[in-house]
């Protein structure tokens, strides 16, 4: 194993996903209300957007396929409202960050795998724009320098579960899969990554598994329990 993928939310970032989306919602109507997006219409677009983007079939960046669907609903207006969602990424956006937490033991990890010689990729489900991206990893206490690489909807074209989105950062880093290693907490969209020859890991402090899989079919536990499996 040389490069180690790590998802972010619920696993580099700790936070429970149903809280954390329900704030960042909550914020974007606030900002977005005075302009004419109504809420429950924007939810519902968000969703629709990000379910298109999940949907990707690669001809498009996943940053287009969500502002065509998006446009679909709202018009061509929302392009020009673009630079009002940004400032949102960039201002209100990291409010949310109050209903997420910070882990000591991953800036340590990083850094002891860093020093160790470990290439680390970011590999974090690119529905997000660069700036929110960056946000979150800040309010895990890490940097972009801390990677090699990130996933964000604007250099992407695939999401997670689909393993055109792990052969993508393959493919970009050049590497086969089984010198890498994922780690995640969700058994569907992080352990897929086994079907195509990476080890896996499941950290399972904000387990996220709607299927009902029996965890014990991959290594798992805590950042400790990971450090150990690594160094093993």
């Amino acid at each position: 194993m040389e490069v180690i993928l790590f998802d972010l939310d619920g696993t580099l970032l700790p936070m429970e996903q149903e809280v954390f989306i329900k704030t960042y919602f909550s914020l974007l109507c606030k900002k977005l209300a005075p302009f004419g997006y109504e809420p429950d219409s924007l939810i519902k677009a968000l969703w629709l957007g990000t379910s298109k983007m999940v949907q990707n079939d690669g001809r498009m960046s996943n940053k287009d396929v969500f502002w065509h669907c998006f446009s679909s609903v709202f018009g061509e207006r929302v392009f020009s409202d673009m630079p009002i969602i940004d400032s949102f990424y960039e201002n209100e956006f990291n409010q949310a960050s109050s209903v997420c937490h910070k882990n000591p033991q991953v800036h340590k990890l990083i850094k002891k795998l860093k020093d160790a010689g470990y290439v680390l990729f970011l590999a974090t489900n690119p529905v997000f724009p660069r700036v929110a991206t960056l946000s979150r990893m800040r309010w895990a206490g890490l940097e972009e320098s801390d990677f090699i690489g990130i996933t964000t909807y604007e250099n992407s074209f695939f999401c997670k579960p689909c393993l055109k989105y792990y052969e993508q950062i393959l493919e970009r880093l050049g590497v086969g899969a089984s010198d890498c290693l994922m780690v995640g907490n969700d058994t569907s969209e992080d352990m897929v990554a086994r079907n195509l020859g990476m080890d896996v890991f499941l950290l399972t402090d904000f387990l996220i598994n709607l299927s009902g899989e029996d965890i014990s079919n991959y290594p798992n536990g805590g950042f400790a329990d990971l450090e150990g499996y690594i160094f093993r």
